[in-house]
């Protein structure tokens, strides 16, 4: 895997549109079907010649691409906090989870298994959606600091809810782990902001010619 500012710009896209869509789900008990499809079909998605093609397209990373340039971008009023920390907390924990062999070999069996079931049922099936919410509860949540999901209690209380929640979450570590593997770290995150900002706006550009 290249480990270029794009393929750490596309990871991070990802990880974004992910949390972007956990916020959603657990806020307002829906989540938008295209973003969620792309976010949640990265997971099975294990050898890619380039880190764009994790995601299928460059179009379809366009909801994390501009959740990067909101939450990196100048205009401190369109951040949303709560992002933030899901997505620092999901780089910590991508960290922990490297040095555990037992749990990524857990994650490794759980995706088979679901991969095996959308043979019968399309990715985003509920079925398929419980499988990847257990694979997050048996190892990324057993890790420390656990992510605390805030949204209405009523959405998060239906267990299709949060089983979205949690299967989004376990997305979200695909693309940390991505992140990392194109040499991407939490310092980066802080110090080259504009960097990372300006390559996700020459993407969603490169989108509308």
């Amino acid at each position: 895997m290249s480990k270029t500012i794009t393929d750490k710009t596309l990871a991070l896209a990802g990880l974004f549109q992910a949390v972007s869509l956990v916020a959603q789900t657990a806020r307002r008990g829906m989540v938008e079907q295209a973003p969620f499809e792309t976010v949640i079909r990265s997971l099975f998605v294990r050898n890619a010649d380039a880190t764009v093609d994790v995601y299928g397209d460059l179009s379809a990373l366009r909801h994390g691409l501009q959740t990067v340039r909101r939450q990196l971008g100048g205009d401190s009023a369109a951040r949303d906090l709560e992002l933030t920390r899901y997505a620092v907390a999901l780089l910590t924990l991508e960290r922990k989870m490297a040095a555990r062999k037992d749990l990524l070999a857990t994650i490794a069996e759980g995706l088979e298994k679901a991969e095996r079931q959308m043979t019968h049922f399309h990715a985003t099936h509920d079925s398929v959606i419980a499988a990847l919410a257990d694979i997050y509860v048996n190892t990324v949540s057993t890790l420390q600091p656990r992510i605390m999901v805030t949204g209405e209690h009523g959405h998060l209380q239906n267990p299709d809810t949060a089983n979205r929640v949690r299967a989004l979450l376990l997305a979200g570590m695909r693309s940390a782990v991505l992140w990392s593997q194109s040499g991407g770290s939490r310092l980066q995150l802080l110090f080259r902001r504009k960097t990372f900002l300006n390559e996700a706006e020459r993407l969603l550009a490169q989108m509308t010619h």
